[in-house]
């Protein structure tokens, strides 16, 4: 693996701790101090705070929490509808597979924010579920794994169909069938481990996308919403005072910037790795 991306693995796995332990190491990042209202980088408050006297590396660690959250779990989600789509397209092939490739074809077509901001528009309190339910930030972060995830998955459904349709002419998949495996069998334990490659691939590259769509909903306020913090909703409380306290508007933005470069750059070490015919 190249050394980019070694450091990006080492900043990544350095945020996921920061998140990890933020509870336990910083103070709360709701407490207000009223009499601190945007103080300087302290001893006390190694950012500063923020306009509510906010201590402003607690918020952008418990931020992290949440905008890693949702991308992880994103990620995992798009890849496990995309994988599913992709072998059943790849290797069952003939009318299955033109209709999964149309289907995909047809998400791919809709305008990605559009359709996104639409879908975080609609009430989930219609369905019946508490208050309670839906101020908590596990109700947050699903809403938002599920929304992003049912759209973005077609990336990995044709890198794994463009996989699988290799490997199902290769010599033991003829082999399995001959035996009489059945398609089910095949896929899991013959086709879906030789093209995992491209699966870890897609899926870790997908993360900075994510961190990026996930940051602009919750910016737009259709997101994550306050009091719970994440990255995107901290920029859109720093819009009113970016002039006066540039800061506040600094250091999310930066932990954004820094944690999709990191996980791209890692993405391109991940297929150097794991694609021998690309060194």
């Amino acid at each position: 693996m190249k050394g980019e991306s070694v450091a990006a693995l080492v900043v990544l796995v350095g945020l996921a701790v920061l998140a990890l332990l933020a509870p336990w190491l910083l103070p709360d990042p709701e407490a207000l101090d009223l009499l601190a209202r945007f103080a300087p980088p302290s001893p006390e408050h190694p950012l500063g705070t923020d306009e509510l006297g906010r201590d402003l590396l607690a918020r952008l660690a418990h931020g992290g929490r949440v905008s890693l959250a949702v991308a992880a779990a994103t990620a995992v989600l798009a890849a496990l509808i995309g994988t599913g789509v992709g072998l059943l397209a790849g290797y069952l092939g003939g009318a299955i597979d033109a209709a999964l490739m149309r289907l995909t074809d047809g998400v791919m077509a809709l305008p990605l924010l559009p359709l996104l901001i639409v879908l975080a528009a609609i009430d989930p309190g219609k369905l019946g579920l508490s208050p309670e339910v839906m101020g908590s930030e596990a109700f947050a972060v699903g809403r938002l794994v599920v929304i992003i995830g049912l759209v973005g998955w077609t990336t990995v459904a044709r890198l794994v169909r463009a996989s699988a349709l290799s490997v199902r002419t290769r010599d033991y998949v003829r082999a399995a069938e001959a035996l009489g495996a059945g398609p089910g069998r095949i896929m899991v334990r013959h086709v879906l481990p030789n093209v995992a490659s491209p699966i870890v691939v897609a899926a870790t590259l997908s993360v900075g996308n994510i961190i990026l769509v996930e940051s602009a909903l919750s910016f737009l306020g259709l997101g994550i919403r306050p009091p719970l913090a994440s990255w995107g909703n901290m920029l859109t409380g720093a819009m009113d005072v970016v002039w006066s306290a540039p800061a506040l508007a600094v250091w999310p933005g930066a932990a954004i910037l820094l944690t999709v470069l990191a996980f791209n750059l890692l993405g391109d070490g991940l297929q150097s790795l794991l694609e021998p015919g690309r060194r």
